[in-house]
């Protein structure tokens, strides 16, 4: 039985003078699958127990507010966004002024006390909304490829900056590393991140408790975007939102940040299968949702996956700006798009190589 369990506690969004950082920082730490006799049960990462998570998430400076399992994978709803923890592979995903990248230290730790050896690791962002409130090592991203080289020095590793620098909330970060000549565990279509900004008013009154009343995920439709997803969502006190979803080995994430001036969505979702969605259908039905002005989709390839996240870029009202495609160390690609209510025609970009 599926069970989604919130804790008993109270959580108010941060303050800010200024307006809350929606934007969040991702990555993702994939493993090699240790030798059967130092992993029989095949837990991996499950075997992790609750204060060694929550010895992860306080270097990062977050929490868990409710969490959802099922036989495949763990899912937390943190108190800045999400983390979803597989056998071998950990999805840590936070908003805010959280220190992100200060985790990985405590989580290659605990998986060598498991024998388990680093495959592959992807880090991934947008452009901050406030970047001078951003603490060390997120000052800049060359700071955070330094942190990350530090870790994973043995992997092959590449850094880049997507889109259009000189747009607001135009570019995308992407570092990704695996072991030399690593193509085999990289299956299926990858992953799908959204990011939203400047959502129409009255969608976004939905995330306010007065307007919600404890059912924002119905009110908002988020719960049409994947319907055979089981959803754990999290209201904030006064405004905000949080759901993860999970199917299987596949899960989804919404997160909202609902204040007028600086308000901002994510979605984002792995395991979707070609056969049985449609990009273009997954981006239309999130873009109802919350009718932002402006929006991006980063969609990381697996090998030959990409004819799907480019087979369907249109989206009714909104002009595709930019349309990005660039090689990933292990055979992979990711596909970048941005989008714009008002916007005037696309273009073809060259991703600007980051120093490593």
């Amino acid at each position: 039985m599926i069970e989604c369990v919130p804790l008993d506690i109270n959580v108010n969004k941060p303050p800010s003078p200024i307006g809350f950082e929606g934007f969040e920082k991702r990555i993702e730490i994939s493993f090699s699958e240790p030798p059967i006799f130092k992993d029989p049960k095949g837990l991996g990462l499950r075997a992790l127990t609750r204060s060694q998570i929550n010895a992860i998430l306080e270097a990062a400076c977050c929490t868990i507010v409710s969490h959802l399992s099922n036989s495949e994978l763990d899912s937390y709803v943190l108190s800045e966004s999400s983390l979803f923890v597989q056998p071998y592979k950990i999805v840590l995903k936070t908003c805010g002024t959280t220190r992100l990248l200060l985790s990985i230290k405590p989580i290659l730790e605990l998986a060598a006390s498991l024998s388990l050896s680093v495959f592959a690791v992807k880090y991934s962002r947008g452009t901050f909304i406030f970047p001078n409130d951003q603490h060390a090592p997120h000052n800049s991203f060359i700071d955070e490829v330094s942190v990350l080289n530090y870790h994973f020095a043995h992997l092959h590793a590449e850094a880049y900056v997507m889109g259009d620098s000189t747009s607001p909330n135009g570019s995308w970060h992407i570092y990704s590393a695996c072991i030399e000549g690593a193509t085999s565990a990289f299956r299926g279509l990858g992953t799908v991140e959204m990011c939203m900004t400047g959502l129409d008013r009255d969608k976004a009154r939905v995330f306010y408790k007065e307007w919600g009343r404890g059912k924002m995920t119905e009110m908002s439709r988020v719960c049409e975007i994947n319907p055979s997803h089981v959803i754990c969502d999290f209201e904030f006190h006064p405004c905000g939102y949080s759901m993860n979803g999970i199917e299987g080995g596949a899960f989804s994430t919404v997160h909202v940040t609902p204040e007028d001036g600086f308000s901002y969505a994510s979605y984002e979702a792995e395991g979707l299968e070609s056969e049985s969605i449609d990009l273009g259908t997954v981006v239309r039905r999130v873009v109802e949702c919350f009718g932002p002005a402006e929006f991006s989709v980063a969609v990381t390839c697996n090998g030959g996956a990409e004819g799907w996240a480019m087979s369907n870029a249109d989206v009714e009202g909104y002009w595709c700006e930019n349309v990005v495609k660039q090689d990933l160390p292990g055979k992979r690609c990711i596909v970048y798009l941005t989008y714009s209510a008002m916007g005037r025609g696309g273009a073809m970009r060259t991703p600007q190589k980051a120093i490593l």
